[in-house]
């Protein structure tokens, strides 16, 4: 496959991109809300940050929640707004509706119990070089994967790549409720189950995710990097508007927080593990963002050791619209087409 992507994907007036945009900026409405609110407000959130995160966060899932409305679940729906937007729970756009063909709904269990749902939607089988490359996507923190299936469409187009698409615990019509410790548990069985599926466990792996799904990604790729095969399946990292933790992301959001910022048990502390990864890794920074100081993700770059590291800004991006900005789809087209060329004449010259 060349370098050029299959049609063209930087129109932002595509309507299956658009209606991703229109889906994705309520929960970016909702997320702007600490920012605004009154100090009161902030300071309250703020003092529920020790004493009741521990509750909100592992109670036990309510596929009725109205996490604006519970009076029990602030904190819970301030970092894991999974009912954003409203019926999203339950109503999760499957890839029939995209005029997907060729695709599986799955549900995977995890090793403690929950039942994860996701999609695996393969790219063009003929004439296609990177057939046996899978790219495992990983979603912000508000809507479904059925939300994100026109960028996973907009993804198969530029590269030809198949696309898995995760569903968290507690999001869409995944069980559990949502936390640290149990996003990284989805995330390792996605990849165990890439690695162990038979058409897919001779595939090269790139890890791409957004927002919070790059501090995801970041947590799997330091973990794997160095396993699953001849120098590691996991080829490349493409992040998006990610941020350094959680704890310095408080600030921004709730300027009257930041002194108790270190009260929040849900840490994501991607600054701490970015210099150790080894996989080549693409930064998409939209400059714009109101959600995630772009500062952050300059940082991330700044900290990386990657042997291969690119800084791709996104001068009119924000938050939740970097992904119909021009050259975002072919950046990422020229990234994979590289490093999976990279890996395969390594594999070559090691065979010799």
């Amino acid at each position: 496959m060349s370098s050029s992507p299959h049609e063209s994907s930087s129109s932002a007036g595509n309507p299956l991109v658009q209606q991703t945009l229109s889906l994705m900026s309520t929960a970016a409405g909702y997320m702007r809300l600490p920012a605004i609110a009154t100090s009161g407000l902030a300071a309250l959130l703020t003092a529920l940050l020790y004493f009741k995160q521990k509750y909100i966060l592992h109670r036990p899932p309510d596929f009725n929640d109205n996490v604006i409305l519970t009076s029990s679940s602030p904190l819970r729906a301030l970092i894991y707004p999974a009912s954003i937007p409203a019926n999203a729970r339950t109503d999760v756009p499957r890839p029939s509706q995209y005029h997907f063909s060729d695709y599986e709904e799955l549900i995977i269990p995890t090793n403690d119990g929950e039942k994860l749902s996701a999609f695996y939607i393969r790219g063009p089988r003929r004439n296609n070089p990177n057939s046996d490359v899978t790219v495992l996507m990983f979603h912000g923190n508000a809507g479904n994967i059925g939300h994100r299936l026109p960028i996973a469409r907009m993804l198969i187009a530029a590269t030809g790549c198949n696309v898995f698409m995760l569903e968290y615990r507690g999001y869409g019509i995944s069980t559990g409720t949502p936390d640290e410790s149990g996003l990284n548990m989805d995330a390792q069985t996605a990849l165990d189950y890439l690695r162990d599926r038979a058409e897919t466990r001779n595939h090269k792996i790139v890890v791409y995710g957004q927002s919070l799904g790059g501090a995801v990604g970041i947590k799997l790729v330091a973990k794997n990097q160095s396993q699953g095969g001849k120098g590691g399946d996991i080829v490349g990292l493409v992040l998006e508007n990610t941020f350094l933790s959680m704890r310095k992301l408080i600030p921004s959001i709730m300027p009257p927080a930041k002194y108790l910022a270190y009260l929040c048990h849900q840490v994501w502390g991607s600054d701490g593990l970015i210099g150790g990864i080894k996989v080549p890794t693409l930064f998409l920074s939209g400059l714009q963002d109101e959600i995630v100081p772009p500062i952050h993700m300059k940082k991330l770059y700044d900290l990386s050791n990657a042997p291969v590291k690119i800084w791709k800004p996104l001068p009119g991006g924000d938050h939740n619209s970097s992904v119909i900005e021009e050259g975002y789809f072919e950046a990422i087209a020229e990234f994979i087409n590289r490093v999976v060329r990279e890996r395969r004449e390594k594999d070559e010259k090691d065979e010799l």
